[in-house]
């Protein structure tokens, strides 16, 4: 207990103070999302991902708090996610090479043991679904922050239930080093959590729950991973169903997502994320009933009536999308003027 809080309040400072003394690298290095009216680092997740790792690494070499049996290679492939994840901040990869590298992590960590080969099949898919719908979030200040932190707790209250103790000390050091980079990314935002530290995040909170849930009925079991990645799974479902009803590209990046539609209802931006972390407790708690045992399939129903209310209004929300041309159609046409114009 002790050395959980210990831990925790380490993460919490380590972080703060890594993700500080990263941005003006990420600067000047150009790693940054230009998606805004300033350019913004994306080294927060690095710090993230830093931290978290050498805190719990610290309690597994020293024995003070053992990580257990396949959490250590739990926390090594999300950090390889991570870290696939920053190649995407550096480099911009494309996102069905992130979905393939996310799904080889997965397929590492799954204990096909418990779950048998189509359980682990499903478990992957899962891991592989939630990844990426938590990268999703990453696109307003302090989002991704605080559903992740909610969820992290939801996810080591699940750990401690099934008397895994290093997963829990791992999702509670983890939540701890979130909150650290909370503090910097808290709107206004001065540093990005990045397709690294959203990455990180997904994957780890992900396959955690399936290790909560390993040896237990499919069904419960992915009812669970819904409640606890509902609102990210949320914001999914609303991007894919605005795109298709308006036939735009689906991977275009647009201001179309939860945060930007319940602007249009009058809310702040930090208002919109305070409202989407409480509806992350709500479905979380619910999570967390049911993998207790402490409630059966209705509050699984209730967050799902949620999701389903929350989408179908904020689709009545309208939103200003701004119209791109390509840069090669634009060249072609400056060029067809000045030909016609030279006779």
């Amino acid at each position: 207990m002790l050395y959980g809080i210990a831990a925790a309040s380490a993460a919490l400072l380590l972080t703060a103070v890594l993700a500080a003394l990263l941005r003006l690298p990420a600067l000047r290095a150009g790693v940054v999302d230009r998606r805004r009216s300033r350019p913004l680092p994306l080294l927060g997740g690095l710090a993230v991902v830093t931290v978290t790792s050498l805190v719990a690494w610290t309690g597994e070499w020293t024995r003070v708090a053992p990580l257990g049996d396949g959490v250590g290679g739990l926390l090594l492939a999300a950090v390889a996610v991570g870290l696939l994840g920053l190649v995407a901040d550096v480099w911009r990869l494309r996102g069905r090479v992130i979905a393939a590298g996310t799904a080889v992590a997965a397929a590492c960590v799954v204990p096909y043991d418990e779950t048998g080969v189509a359980g682990g099949a499903l478990a992957v898919a899962g891991i592989v679904l939630v990844t990426l719908v938590f990268r999703g979030l990453d696109h307003a200040d302090g989002l991704a922050g605080t559903v992740g932190v909610v969820t992290a707790f939801g996810a080591g209250v699940c750990a401690a239930i099934e008397v895994m103790d290093g997963l829990a000390v791992l999702l509670s050091v983890f939540a701890a080093a979130l909150t650290g980079f909370l503090m910097h990314n808290w709107h206004p935002a001065r540093v990005g959590l990045g397709a690294c530290g959203s990455l990180f995040t997904g994957f780890l909170l992900s396959s955690g729950v399936v290790f909560t849930r390993a040896g237990y009925a499919i069904g419960p079991s992915a009812a669970v991973l819904f409640c606890l990645g509902a609102v990210a799974l949320a914001d999914a479902a609303l991007v894919v169903l605005v795109r298709l009803l308006g036939r735009r590209p689906l991977l275009r990046r647009g201001p179309d997502h939860l945060v930007h539609r319940l602007r249009r209802f009058g809310l702040t931006q930090p208002g919109a994320v305070v409202v989407l972390g409480v509806c992350a407790f709500a479905a979380v708690f619910a999570g967390v009933l049911v993998h207790a045992g402490w409630a059966g399939e209705e509050p699984v129903l209730w967050v799902a009536g949620g999701v389903a209310v929350l989408v179908l209004v904020l689709l009545r929300a309208p939103v200003r999308i701004p119209v791109q041309r390509p840069r090669r159609m634009a060249s072609t046409q400056v060029s067809e003027r000045l030909r016609v114009r030279n006779g």
